[in-house]
């Protein structure tokens, strides 16, 4: 049979019912797939789910393809997981994971461990699925089911949640039952807020130079640089070493940035002399940022270094580290740079995300006559 034939099809889903791991089958009902259907040994409908369902084991897959093989199209997107995770180098330190222990299952901390997510996304994962599982504490997490994570979502919304926030709760709770219990794509049609497209806050180059040029503690002043000279984001900077810095090639090498991937970016020569004397004064071991006491630098203290030194410039508006990023993604744009180079140094993975640059570049403004200036040349 075609593929294309709807009747012809049917998809397998994840169901959980009476706390046991089903197979679902959706399918269009025509006496072909009805009795190919009836056919099967152990076969049960749910009314709750509107469908045929099996228990879920290699037996029952097996049984499924070799009963529609040549007959109908399975599709297995909803119920086959096909993601990759990527290894990441990060650890989680031993006082969060015995903190996370008492908050949310081993098995779904045990499963980021493994899964060698960074320590920032444990964090918020395991903070976010805590919160789930309070809000039903007297009830066993397996035995939650779509009605219960929506009427949880409605509560976080009531309670002015931002988008972001809800995001990251749907994506630690999916993370649970579709990774964790290994039922891939279960809530497939759990809604997430409609996206938002914001663009990106960007300073003028005079106010950067400003908050660079009055700031005086050599380390801080390079944090500046640093994050606005070669785009970075907090969190990579603070995972930046000492041999990261490549000084005959004029690079950054940036290791298990967002999404695990490695890139490089450029190296400021300004920036290279302040990193230089700044060697020279605190000599770093391990990071090339460090705390009073070794290891790394807080991410806090980052956000309060650029707050004060945006304060010093006399900008008005709050001022974080990634704004630094936004606007020398802008000021390259500005300055002739291809927009594919700046993905590149950005490290991102498609060419829209990098395009919305292109919305707060003046360049991509210019000549353009505004219409209010046009009716008073015209009929002055």
């Amino acid at each position: 049979m075609s593929n294309s034939n709807p009747l012809y099809k049917i998809s397998l889903k994840h169901l959980l019912i009476d706390g046991k791991r089903q197979i679902g089958l959706q399918f269009y009902s025509n006496k072909v797939m009805n009795t190919l259907i009836k056919s099967m040994p152990g076969i049960k409908w749910s009314k709750e789910f509107n469908m045929a369902y099996l228990s879920n084991s290699k037996e029952s897959i097996s049984l499924i393809f070799n009963t529609f093989r040549g007959v109908a199209w399975i599709d297995g997107k909803y119920f086959f997981d096909k993601k990759t995770l990527k290894p990441r180098n990060e650890s989680i330190a031993k006082k969060r994971i015995e903190h996370w222990k008492s908050k949310v299952p081993e098995s779904f901390l045990n499963k980021l461990i493994l899964k060698r997510y960074a320590e920032n996304t444990i964090n918020t994962y395991c903070s976010m699925f805590g919160q789930f599982q309070a809000y039903y504490d007297d009830k066993s997490v397996n035995d939650l089911g779509e009605f219960e994570i929506r009427s949880f979502m409605k509560n976080l919304i009531l309670k002015g949640k931002s988008d972001s926030f809800i995001n990251q709760m749907i994506n630690a709770i999916k993370f649970y039952y579709e990774v964790v219990l290994q039922m891939p794509n279960r809530f497939y049609e759990l809604e997430r807020p409609m996206k938002r497209e914001q663009l990106p806050k960007v300073l003028s180059k005079s106010v950067v130079l400003e908050m660079i040029e009055k700031t005086r503690n050599i380390k801080h002043k390079c944090f500046i640089a640093m994050l606005y000279s070669s785009g970075l984001r907090r969190s990579e900077l603070l995972n930046l070493k000492i041999e990261d810095i490549d000084s005959k090639r004029m690079t950054v090498r940036v290791i298990n940035g967002k999404g695990g991937k490695d890139r490089m970016s450029t190296l400021s020569e300004q920036l290279l002399l302040m990193l230089r004397a700044y060697y020279r004064e605190y000599r770093p071991k391990v990071y090339l940022f460090e705390g009073q006491k070794g290891g790394k630098y807080s991410a806090e203290s980052v956000l309060k270094v650029v707050k004060a030194a945006a304060k010093r410039a006399g900008c008005r508006q709050t001022v974080t580290p990634h704004m630094l990023r936004h606007s020398f993604a802008t000021h390259l744009l500005e300055d002739g740079i291809d927009l594919r180079k700046i993905q590149h140094l950005l490290g991102h993975n498609s060419l829209k995300t990098t395009e919305i640059y292109t919305h707060v570049a003046t360049n991509y403004q210019l000549g353009i006559k505004n219409p209010l200036d046009t009716l008073y040349l015209e009929l002055k």
